[in-house]
């Protein structure tokens, strides 16, 4: 391996530890309770070297969605249509209980989830990050305002069935008994997605 793979390994190791270790604190204290100098005194780094790999606090929890952000854009170009693998690909992750689809109730995932949607600050910095997904999938669709529309209907709904999921699990629901219901409402929401946007039901070329 080069050494600029090497440290890129490194680098993205830094930024998991120290994610992790901010999340950790955010849980047990919660966000508002847990400073910037706490966080670098338990990652062993100086302030300046948080803030280089992590511009605002609420990165340090936004991070763990850092690989997500791209996903829809790269998952509707693989087929058989952009909404026919997207759809494929939202149920094979509510299948394996992916936390990305609401779906999960181990208890440290679902105290991320309290955390992330219970933090006036954190909920609005999602904000970007859905603005950047809309993007990248509009860009894959074809870059015009029909595949701006469709991206944020498309993200819209994603949303909206992980949020739904979430709430259930949070208040108290077995995932067991959320599953089938998650996977029936995800099922409609597609459905109705590819009657709203045909050309995305059925073309395999981006608009």
């Amino acid at each position: 391996m080069s050494e600029m793979g090497l440290r890129e390994r490194k680098r993205q190791r830094m930024y998991q530890a120290v994610s992790d270790i901010a999340v950790r604190l955010f849980i047990e204290k919660g966000f508002d309770a847990v400073s910037v100098a706490e966080i670098a005194a338990a990652a062993e780094i100086s302030k300046p070297t948080l803030f280089r790999y992590f511009p605002a606090k609420e990165d340090l929890v936004l991070y763990r969605f850092a690989d997500h952000e791209r996903e829809a854009a790269r998952v509707a170009t693989q087929g058989p249509s952009p909404l026919g693998a997207l759809r494929r690909h939202f149920l094979d992750g509510l299948d394996r209980f992916d936390p990305v689809t609401g779906l999960n109730d181990h208890p440290e995932v679902l105290a991320f989830h309290t955390l992330l949607h219970s933090t006036p600050s954190l909920v609005a910095r999602q904000y970007g990050y859905l603005e950047r997904s809309e993007a990248a999938l509009a860009e894959a669709l074809g870059g015009d305002l029909d595949a701006r529309l469709a991206a944020g209907q498309i993200i819209a709904v994603q949303r909206v069935l992980a949020l739904e999921n979430w709430r259930r699990i949070a208040g108290g629901e077995r995932v067991e008994d959320v599953s089938q219901e998650a996977v029936a409402a995800a099922e409609r929401a597609f459905a109705r997605l590819e009657k709203a946007l045909p050309w995305l039901a059925q073309k395999t070329e981006p608009r």
